[in-house]
């Protein structure tokens, strides 16, 4: 059994339950973004050749593991015209940008020049915000500075411009980025949280601590970066959803944000996934559902609604969830709570027991059965 976090009155209904359904496949009106929380939003709709949304486009965010992007880009730009990859090298990168795994970023940046990894990508792409850390703190290749706007020009270069054999190793490794990363975070925020179906993604977050397992059962802690260094603010967390949506990466999605410091990671995940839900992305596929605030660490997603069936997931302590309908099976007992009833989950692919749903009742209100 999970361990529990302090568990909600259950005669209170949370107020992370939304009160209309997220329909598949619709846009919504306008961004939203929550007080307090700062974000650079650019869409990009490829077939139109027109942005949808941008707010704050060329504000400059530090990257976190956005920057492994452009870290790629620089190690195959002069290995063409085959664009061979050595299977060391394609071992570390495929780790890099599936699993944001930090020490081939660290490798990467350290042998290709530090700075010069930035400087070089500026100038090949004509980039305008993006600026490499500053030189008393060269090794922190997360501390890049960059913006909504030139990630999209990153994503247009890949996808129109960049030699197929590059395209296909960087995209093919996006669409395979898994939930969780290489220091058990779930990069699953944002992007991957709302859209199903055609997608490509590579996430970045900073500030939330080194080791919180939230993708096997424990709360993030919260760690405290350097000051805030020419304008880019290293203070607030920062976490940050980018890549492309729909069929033939139809629409490219960035959004960047900052949080207040000391925001806890199940907060900002809830607050980035709740702007990306709110923008017009032509081509994207929504996960259908109504969306619960949830307690408890550890919490398992299960293929049936019982606790013997296979696990498939575990829910990040405090994240919400959507949940698009509900099943009577094995009943769970989490004293003083019983509950037979189970959620589906469309994000996780799997069934959670409804113990763990901020709701007042065992069955959920206007949550159809499965």
């Amino acid at each position: 059994m999970p361990l529990l976090l302090e568990k909600p009155l259950k005669g209170l209904l949370s107020v992370c339950v939304m009160a209309s359904m997220m329909v598949p496949g619709q846009a919504q009106a306008s961004v939203v973004v929550p007080a307090g929380v700062t974000a650079g939003v650019a869409v990009y709709d490829r077939q139109t050749a027109t942005f949808t949304e941008q707010q704050n486009a060329d504000l400059q965010f530090r990257s976190a593991s956005v920057v492994k992007l452009l870290i790629a880009l620089d190690y195959l730009w002069e290995r063409g015209p085959d664009y061979s990859v050595p299977s060391a090298d394609r071992t570390r990168l495929d780790a890099m940008l599936r699993g944001s795994d930090d020490d081939a970023a660290s490798y990467y940046w350290v042998r290709n020049g530090y700075e010069q990894v930035v400087n070089r990508m500026v100038v090949r792409l004509g980039l305008r915000s993006t600026a490499p850390p500053p030189s008393s703190q060269r090794g922190y290749w997360g501390y890049t500075a960059i913006s909504a706007a030139d990630v999209v020009r990153v994503y247009r270069y890949l996808l129109d411009s960049a030699p197929a054999p590059v395209r296909r190793f960087i995209m093919d490794d996006l669409r395979q980025s898994t939930r969780c990363a290489a220091d058990s975070y779930d990069q699953y925020f944002g992007i991957p949280s709302v859209f199903t179906g055609a997608r490509a993604v590579k996430q970045g977050w900073s500030g939330f601590g080194n080791a919180p397992m939230t993708c096997t059962g424990g709360p993030a802690p919260v760690t405290r970066p350097a000051a805030s260094v020419a304008g880019v603010d290293l203070v607030q967390e920062a976490l940050h959803t980018t890549g492309t949506v729909g069929q033939d990466d139809r629409t490219i999605v960035v959004v960047l944000t900052l949080h207040p410091d000391g925001t806890p990671y199940a907060k900002a995940y809830n607050a980035l996934t709740g702007i990306v839900r709110s923008l017009s992305v032509p081509g994207g596929t929504r996960f259908a559902g109504s969306s619960f605030g949830t307690w408890g660490s550890g919490v398992r997603v299960r293929s049936a609604p019982t606790t013997g069936s296979g696990q498939v997931a575990t829910v990040p302590a405090g994240v919400d969830v959507l949940v698009s309908c509900q099943a009577l099976g094995q009943e769970v007992v989490v004293s003083p709570y019983r509950n037979a009833w189970w959620a589906y989950l469309p994000q996780f692919g799997g069934y959670m027991t409804n113990i763990y749903v901020n709701s007042p009742d065992n069955k959920l209100p206007n949550i159809p059965d499965c």
